[in-house]
């Protein structure tokens, strides 16, 4: 049976848990992941994907000119060292002997690498005063801090235990004075001064008076900004803020007229680097002579180039930042079966009967392919704070090198799912009643509320979704629970993509959208196992929407779920929880904000008004 080897990671957890700028623990140091400028992109493969590299190009820049997978080594290799390059973060290491507290730069600590044994790397402490036989292994300290605008350093030792600047340069120690590994259990101590204080002065309300303003450093690219006004702030080694990914994901929709269209889609990476009708010829010939894309011989170089240059110009002509909205035309304008390529099978379905007021079309994706790009990641608040586009103000946004990146990190994932689209008419119905407009200003008032207490400055540039969107994405949520119950896949390989836009006429002109996607989201052979597409068709659907709003009608945690009001509260949801409505981080776009289930239909709520909320009731 195949094992995973120490430090080995899957692309999806590359992309989503342990990239460019995050920490990884491996068994005796703690690893971060270094930058774009420190990569080889050997092992790795360019991904066509045309409309997804045009919105990378609008985040990061026109230079930004391929999408490539990340590096594998090959398989009859195992100690290749083709992957990730990393380096040891945080660089403050201490004795678990002796408790001394040190830099690696410092050289008091010394690297030991057993030959063949990459998993044994570590650090030990050559003359420990307190161990007699062996020279014991350090271990990484659990402290760090970080700011909002992705930035990250050591922990200020020094300037902590003296309370500020200080030439005291004595050694350094981390006693524990219990047992319980509580940071109020914790003192550092200086033997030189003899200074001491407790770590717990670092953390909350003291932490803003004892710790220093950020340095700008980003330790993945070594390099600090110029300037940061903002506040250190403590983590712990391994917390959840630490790091966010911000990703870009574009389902490939086939916009084909003929079989030609298709092959030039299916061979796009090699075809697009041609320029000029001189430079495809020329091309052709070569990959001809090799024994490649042997389909496109039969065809005409002119008519090739014709049809090359016809799909850049369709591609150009949408808006680049915008990836939902040709999803979305494209989804509603299936009126029978559609089978394009080996990407893209639709196949549209009566709607459950108990709910055809409500949902307009349901449409079978038997296949599917989403491409997933890596463009930055934020540090304390994360993308799904700001949008579900990745759309993420620039001073928040971590680089991924130093210099604007050429290429980024992507995947691809191949899988299956089911479309629901909502009843536009029954939906602006709901969306007028006085009793959903109130509780619409109680929504505004809470996102205000959320990010006053976070970032002030953010509070005019980050729209409050609309009242369709919690709708939208509150269903999404129940569904996906209901789904992985039955359909084979565990929770956190199902995703959801919500198509939610108010008709607009000013600034621009928007079309309405109400729709929502839960597809397959796993790099792996779970992508295409049918389960999901399988509850899709009519009378299955109905019982589970049946039954999924029956499980939330009453959640584990009523009554304090459905009378849950984010007012005062530093979150922004409602009658939504761990029990009920909660899913994966990976799975949501928007990090399970933005939910309440009554919306959906009655639960027990005292307050009689959020009885009459529900669009399903």
């Amino acid at each position: 049976m195949d094992k995973y080897h120490v430090g080995e990671l899957r692309p999806s957890q590359i992309m989503f848990s342990y990239g460019i700028g995050a920490i990884a623990d491996l068994p005796n140091i703690a690893a971060l992941v270094m930058g774009l400028d420190e990569w080889h992109q050997q092992g790795t493969v360019e991904i066509a994907e045309e409309r997804l590299l045009l919105a990378v190009q609008k985040q990061v820049g026109k230079q930004a000119q391929k999408l490539l997978s990340l590096p594998i080594a090959p398989d009859d290799n195992n100690d290749s060292l083709l992957g990730l390059p990393v380096a040891p973060f945080p660089t403050w290491m201490v004795c678990p002997k002796c408790k001394l507290l040190a830099p690696v730069s410092s050289q008091i600590f010394q690297l030991k690498n057993p030959y063949n044994r990459s998993s044994e790397l570590h650090y030990h402490h050559q003359n420990c005063p307190k161990s007699i036989k062996y020279p014991p292994k350090v271990i990484p300290v659990r402290f760090m801090v970080a700011c909002e605008k992705g930035h990250l350093d050591d922990f200020p030792w020094r300037y902590f235990v003296h309370g500020g600047p200080s030439d005291c340069n004595g050694s350094l120690r981390l006693q524990e004075t219990n047992v319980s590994g509580s940071v109020t259990d914790i003192l550092v101590c200086c033997d030189g001064c003899s200074a001491k204080r407790p770590l717990a002065l670092a953390f909350g309300i003291p932490g803003k008076q004892n710790m220093p303003k950020c340095r700008g450093r980003h330790p993945h690219l070594r390099s600090f900004d110029d300037d940061c006004d903002q506040q250190m702030k403590t983590l712990l080694l391994g917390a959840s803020n630490s790091w966010f990914s911000l990703n870009l994901s574009a389902l490939s929709i086939p916009t084909t007229t003929g079989k030609l269209e298709e092959l030039v889609r299916e061979n796009w990476v090699a075809l697009n680097n041609a320029q000029t009708l001189d430079n495809l010829e020329l091309l052709l010939k070569t990959f001809f002579s090799m024994g490649q894309i042997q389909s496109l011989m039969k065809y005409p170089t002119e008519e090739i180039w014709t049809t090359l240059e016809k799909i850049r110009h369709n591609t150009s002509e949408n808006d680049p930042g915008n990836l939902k909205d040709p999803e979305w035309q494209a989804f509603i304008a299936v009126e029978r079966e559609v089978n394009i390529g080996k990407d893209w099978h639709l196949v549209p379905t009566t709607p459950p009967p108990d709910f055809q007021d409500k949902i307009e079309k349901v449409i079978l994706v038997q296949k599917l392919r989403e491409v997933r790009a890596l463009i930055g990641f934020t540090r304390i608040q994360s993308p799904g704070d700001f949008s579900d586009t990745g759309d993420v103000p620039e001073n928040f946004k971590a680089r991924l090198s130093r210099q604007p990146p050429k290429w980024v990190p992507a995947m691809e994932v191949r899988g299956e799912g089911i479309f629901m689209q909502f009843n536009e008419t029954a939906l602006q119905t709901w969306e007028q009643q006085p009793l959903i407009r109130k509780h619409y200003n109680k929504v505004k008032q809470a996102h205000k509320n959320w990010l006053n207490q976070r970032n002030p400055d953010l509070v005019d540039k980050i729209p409050c979704p609309d009242m369709r969107y919690l709708l939208l994405h509150s269903f999404a949520h129940a569904l996906m629970r209901q789904f992985a119950l039955e359909c084979g896949y565990n929770a956190a390989s199902l995703r959801e993509r919500i198509y939610a836009q108010v008709a607009t006429e000013k600034p621009e002109k928007k079309e309405a959208q109400a729709g929502v996607l839960i597809y397959t989201a796993a790099p792996d052979s779970e992508g295409t196992l049918g389960g999901l597409v399988h509850l899709g068709e009519s009378q299955r659907l109905n019982y589970h929407l049946n039954q999924a709003f029956e499980y939330i009608r009453i959640c584990a945690s009523d009554p304090l779920c459905s009378d849950h009001d984010p007012d005062g509260d530093d979150s922004i949801h409602w009658a939504a929880c761990h029990a009920c409505l909660f899913s994966p981080e990976t799975s949501c776009e928007r990090g399970n904000k933005y939910l309440d289930r009554t919306l959906l239909i009655p639960t027990l709520a005292q307050d009689s008004d959020k009885q009459k909320y529900a669009f399903f009731p």
